[in-house]
């Protein structure tokens, strides 16, 4: 009984302890609240310089005979919004997970073209560099866009595509993201100080992972530092469609979109689906903008299905 009783305490202590890291010290609870999830998933963080300069921050990890895995986050996210969901993945396939350039610890070049276009040609010079022949490749938004134009400008050197609410979709239904736009001129997609990166964080996602307030702050430094740069990126980006360059492309696609998205309208998923003859598209209930944050798990088992029937 004794024993149980110091247990109990030690775990209450521990508690208080971590607690009180995340209100006293947030800078170090957030570190180590990445560092533990990558950790969990297996993932290690590595850096390169390509020929001429530009360097690249990226996470790696795992194996498998297949070819590699690598994914694309999003417009103002970065390489730790896949970690959650590279969990489930690496103990099947080597994945890598790069921060764009224009992004978190990429390079960010102020006069650099940001289209998906270029992006994906700095992808595919990556790819060299790590002496990768063919991939699969998986992107979240301005990730999925991105991804869409690699494998239309590279179509032998791409396995597969897993799309979530890619971006680029034009022709579809305004989202309540572009309207909010249109009609105020905010973006709900970008923050200026921690109020706005706290209402964005909830804008994005209907389901979303618990974080502490002061753990959120301490991530919305970064949007808030890049946020000139980003409004330049953001404009290119929304200019930017790829329907007419993927119609008819053949790689096989899984399409996920969360039915509560509030950044890109779900009715994108069919337009896309319609673009791509061996595509298949999975709907999720409840779900906002960003699943393999909201339903890690669920996520990836979809897609190792979808892996699994090619």
């Amino acid at each position: 009984m004794r024993i149980v009783k110091f247990a109990l305490v030690a775990i209450i202590l521990i508690g208080v302890a971590a607690v009180g890291l995340v209100y006293l010290a947030p800078e170090i609870a957030t570190r180590l609240a990445v560092d533990a999830g990558r950790w969990r998933a297996g993932l290690v963080r590595k850096e390169i310089e390509l020929p001429g300069g530009l360097r690249y921050v990226y996470l790696e990890g795992g194996r498998g005979r297949s070819e590699p895995l690598m994914l694309l986050h999003g417009f103002g996210a970065d390489k730790d919004n896949f970690v959650r969901v590279a969990g489930f993945l690496t103990s099947r396939y080597r994945v890598i997970v790069p921060d764009h350039i224009g992004f978190a610890e990429s390079a960010h070049p102020l006069d650099a073209d940001y289209a998906s276009p270029a992006q994906a040609k700095r992808l595919h010079a990556l790819a060299q560099a790590l002496d990768i022949k063919r991939l699969h490749l998986g992107g979240s938004s301005m990730g999925g866009q991105i991804a869409l134009t690699y494998a239309a400008l590279y179509p032998n050197e791409v396995a597969s595509l897993w799309l979530l609410a890619p971006a680029g979709i034009w022709s579809a239904a305004p989202s309540e993201a572009r309207s909010t736009f249109a009609k105020t001129g905010r973006n709900p997609l970008m923050a200026r100080n921690e109020e706005e990166f706290a209402q964005l964080f909830a804008f994005v996602m209907s389901d979303p992972p618990f974080i502490p307030r002061p753990m959120l702050n301490v991530m919305a430094r970064e949007r808030i530092r890049n946020f000139s740069l980003e409004a330049r990126i953001f404009k290119q980006v929304s200019e930017d469609s790829v329907e007419a360059r993927v119609r008819g492309l053949a790689t096989p696609a899984l399409i996920v979109w969360g039915d509560r998205d509030r950044a890109l309208d779900v009715g994108s998923a069919g337009v896309l689906h319609k673009l791509l003859p061996r595509s298949e598209v999975i709907i999720m209930g409840g779900i906002g903008h960003l699943p393999m944050l909201e339903r890690p798990k669920q996520t990836a088992e979809d897609y190792l299905q979808f892996r699994t029937s090619l």
